[in-house]
């Protein structure tokens, strides 16, 4: 060959070799990779995370971190973590390198014994790669480590091994994306699946789903359902896998979002049923969801509960007969028609791994006495003897024939190894129980007679609170009931593990998994693991029908009432309350106290928001006798705050105005010696405001307004003047003036552009509804209704000051609410002459409540839109105001009020 063709031919394939590497950066490098298409389909659970800083600050604020730290696999990682950290240079160097990146985290089972995992990290630029081969490079010279290259179906596997223990891990880039493992065959698996494109991936069926651009997640989850048995053979006895494929077959796969708070982590999201013939999800998809309402029944040694929504005709696959006696077969059948479709199975505690736990079964029954009677012809026709114990107020029978809970309820709930003595049965309430251990029921009847049931424990009831209210399928477990149990189940190598980390798993003691059918065919489906909070109040006792939960606090409750809080991410408010301690509580949506403010001094009048007073984000504002607090929704304190009046004053009132047109925020207290004080968020005041004395009491707390970008500040006076102050704290224009009586109340106010456009309505001592502008031009005038000596009126806006009715108490008992056309609405004759006090709340499509509310004998009147008497009584209630919310969604009211100690939440339907 020429030189010249030699020089061509060598030209063509540098350029040839150039087309390739640009189409390879420009077609496929750049094109993005789809994570979830690089798991093997055999993985049991994959968690995609992606804020990784905030998800370490969230499991240390859980406490999670340091429980995991005695993890011997966490203490590894740590180990490996701390080793590139220091290969890397620079401090939490991988920490940084995940960063915001969505990074997969799959397990599967890969031995009879033995499951590992496998990430998928993405590499996002060239310094990324650049620091990876810099790392792997810095092993590679570390005489400890051992790092080699090998193909695999045309693919680059480098694997990092410790000389010492033969231990590392496996990985190769796929389109800047790292796959690795620390067991090669897993990795091997997705070399293999890259090549199958058009295969689909393990979350397919979930289409677009991506929980993680939700706020306040931190991280997805996908459950593999099918394979949820073999991975759970991995930790327990083979003989329980069965019982685990039962269970499981309810769905295929699911994908929950994680949330990570301080006294629990909750997984919730949907999973799609399992549609293979024969599953649990085919035996009960006409089984409506259905509450739990056996915790009047359950006892507090229970240590596994699987609770299902379904009839024993549902829950039967196949009819069984009792014996060759077709009578008794049929009284079988005649006893399972009075069952109710609530049943249940649960395990008790045992004081060692090395008792039987006692196993037993209950079913609710249509007719409690119907099927004692259906039983009681079981047992003569059997032979069985009649006569029982009796175990507290409750009959314990000798079962009529073995494995009876299986003769009714099938093989789900009843099939059950034989017990070490004779079955039995009792009837406890609406609910028959069947044991195949009669010492196991006289055990649990014992509990219940004794009241140490569910329904009693406070730390159960508010799980049961937290919980899913209607369901198909719930499993239940009291970690600390479980402990025996669990390390019975265990198989011998791994029972070691369980004892090193009883830490870790004893973190959160109740765990609760739910599946209720959604609308869209799926199942909704919620797992949490709860830690009872430790605080000053405890859940108390629900109702039966689970309308009413309460907190309970240890210090009683003052009169000011709960102040409701809107909440960013639910449609349900946080709830703030104090106690005669003088400590400040705020309680979550979820009914706990999620922190407490020690302050020392009952509160002046009830807490105040005040919008974006953290940035994007309110505070919440009140005062005491001599203090100024602004916290935020965590509870700590705004810069500057709390400000400190002197000594002598007894403040009486507090206003405030929200930062706007480069103004800042304006706070306005009163004292009960008509001295004003004026304040923005930084303690400055006004030279005329150090304080502003007026000659007269005032009537109600002043009000702070904006109007065209002025300060104004108007002061009602008990003797009937108006006065309006600007910011510099001279009198506006046309005032004072006088409304003609005397003044017991605040003034509605109509924002407008000008001051003259600005309106105020006030009722005086004659009954008279005036309204006037800030011009001090007086613009209706007219008279509600009669007056006398011992009357008052007061001018009430509802929650949103959008409207306002007024209130006359006649000072003889009678109190009567007109609306601003000076309609009646209510009229209400009160036996006591103690102080009333009246709420009126406006909610979409036309509604409004009315609350009245006595302080002397505790009561509240709610009147619907109808103003008719809910309930056709009143509701305990001793503060002075009451909270109340509507989700028009579900059309049900949510009231909160204080009872005694208690802070107790209702739900209402009303018109």
């Amino acid at each position: 060959m020429s030189q010249r063709l030699l020089v061509l031919f060598s030209g063509l394939l540098l350029l040839s070799a150039l087309a390739s590497y640009v189409y390879y950066r420009r077609a496929v490098a750049s094109t993005p990779v789809d994570l979830w298409a690089l798991v093997p389909e055999d993985a049991v659970l994959v968690t995609a995370t992606h804020d990784h800083r905030t998800l370490v600050r969230h499991l240390k604020e859980t406490q999670l971190w340091d429980n995991l730290a005695t993890l011997s696999y966490f203490q590894q990682v740590e180990e490996h973590v701390a080793l590139l950290d220091s290969l890397g240079g620079t401090r939490n160097s991988v920490l940084g390198f995940l960063g915001s990146k969505t990074v997969l985290t799959s397990v599967h089972v890969t031995g009879p014994r033995s499951f590992d995992l496998l990430f998928v990290v993405p590499v996002r630029s060239v310094r990324e790669h650049r620091q990876v081969r810099t790392l792997v490079e810095g092993l590679g010279r570390d005489a400890r480590f051992q790092v080699s290259q090998r193909n695999y179906e045309g693919a680059q596997l480098t694997q990092i091994r410790q000389r010492s223990t033969g231990e590392g891990i496996t990985y190769f880039n796929y389109r800047n994306t790292l796959v690795m493992s620390a067991n090669g065959a897993l990795v091997e698996a997705v070399v293999r699946r890259t090549e199958q494109a058009e295969q689909p991936t393990v979350a397919a069926e979930f289409g677009d789903t991506d929980y993680l651009k939700i706020k306040g997640v931190d991280a997805t989850l996908l459950v593999n359902y099918r394979q949820l048995p073999p991975f759970l053979e991995v930790f327990f006895r083979p003989e329980l896998r069965s019982e685990f494929e039962a269970v499981a077959s309810l769905c295929d796969k699911g994908m929950l979002q994680m949330k990570l708070t301080s006294n629990r982590v909750l997984f919730n999201g949907f999973s799609n049923p399992e549609r293979a013939a024969g599953s649990l999800h085919q035996q009960l998809r006409t089984q409506p969801a259905g509450r739990l309402r056996m915790a009047d029944v359950l006892s507090n040694r229970t240590a596994v509960l699987l609770h299902m929504a379904a009839t024993p005709q549902a829950l039967r696959t196949a009819r069984a007969r009792a014996n060759a006696d077709t009578l008794a077969a049929a009284l079988v059948d005649s006893t399972t028609a009075t069952l109710d479709a609530e049943a249940a199975l649960f395990y008790l505690a045992t004081p060692s791994a090395r008792v039987t736990p006692g196993r037993l079964v209950l079913v609710r029954s249509r007719n409690a006495a119907r099927t004692a009677q259906w039983l009681g012809l079981l047992r003569r026709r059997t032979g069985t003897s009649p006569s029982f114990e009796r175990v507290g107020q409750y009959q314990l029978h000798q079962a009529p024939m073995p494995q009876l809970a299986q003769r009714l309820l099938g093989p789900m709930i009843g099939a059950g190894a034989p017990g070490a003595g004779t079955g039995a049965t009792a009837m406890v309430g609406d609910y028959l129980v069947l044991s195949e251990d009669a010492a196991a029921l006289r055990t649990y009847l014992a509990d219940v007679a004794a009241d140490q049931v569910w329904s009693r424990s406070p730390s159960q009831v508010a799980l049961l609170q937290e919980n899913t209210p209607l369901a198909r399928l719930s499993l239940l477990l009291d970690t600390r009931n479980t402990w025996n149990l669990l390390l019975r189940a265990l198989v011998e190598e791994r029972r070691a593990g369980l004892l090193r980390n009883e830490t870790l798993f004893k973190r959160f003691p109740q765990v609760a998994l739910q599946f209720a059918p959604a609308d869209n065919g799926q199942y909704y489906t919620q797992l949490v693991l709860r830690h009872p909070p430790v605080g000053p109040a405890i859940a108390s006792p629900q109702s039966k029908d689970g309308s009413t939960s309460s907190l309970s606090f240890e210090a009683g409750l003052t009169d000011l009432g709960p102040v409701l809080v809107p909440t960013t991410g639910t449609r349900s408010p946080a709830t703030v309350v104090q106690d005669r301690n003088g400590a400040l509580h705020y309680i979550t949506p979820d009914n706990t106290v999620a922190w407490s403010d020690s302050l020392g001094a009952p509160l002046v009048t009830p807490p105040g928001l005040l919008p974006s007073a953290f940035g994007p984000r309110p505070g919440l504002l009140f005062a005491t006798p001599n203090r100024l607090h602004l916290l935020d929704e965590r509870g700590q304190s705004a810069a500057l705050f709390p400000f400190n009046l002197p000594d002598t004053v007894q403040l009486a009132g507090l206003s405030s105005l929200p930062a706007a047109e480069g103004q800042p925020t304006y706070l306005l207290a009163a004292d009960r010696y008509a001295n004003l004080f004026l304040f923005n968020t930084r303690g400055n005041a006004p030279a005329a405001w150090q304080p502003k004395r007026l000659d007269f009491a005032l009537a109600a707390a002043p009000q702070l307004l904006r109007v065209g970008g002025r300060v104004v500040v108007v002061a009602p006076l008990e003797n009937g003047y108006i006065f309006a102050y600007d910011l510099e704290g001279n009198t506006l224009p046309g005032f004072p003036i006088s409304l003609g009586a005397r003044l017991h109340t605040a003034g509605f106010v109509e924002s407008g552009p000008t001051l003259r456009r600005t309106r105020i309505t006030l009722v005086n001592q004659h009954g008279e509804l005036i309204s006037f502008n800030l011009s001090g031009e007086i613009t209706q005038r007219r008279r509600l209704t009669t007056w006398s000596r011992t009357s008052t009126f007061q001018v009430i806006p509802d929650q949103d000051k959008t409207r306002f009715v007024v209130l006359r108490d006649d000072g003889m008992g009678r109190v009567t609410v007109f609306d601003a056309n000076g309609q009646r609405l209510v009229e209400k004759r009160f036996v006591t002459s103690a102080p009333k006090s009246c709420q009126v709340f406006s909610f979409e499509e036309g509604r409004r409540v009315l609350v009245l509310s006595e302080s002397g004998p505790g009561k509240a009147y709610i009147y619907d839109t109808q103003y008719k008497l809910v309930g056709g009584q009143p509701f305990d209630s001793n503060a002075a105001n009451v909270g109340l919310t509507y989700d028009a969604s579900v059309g049900i009211y949510q009231l909160y009020r204080i009872v005694g100690n208690e802070l107790r939440r209702t739900a209402l339907r009303m018109n």
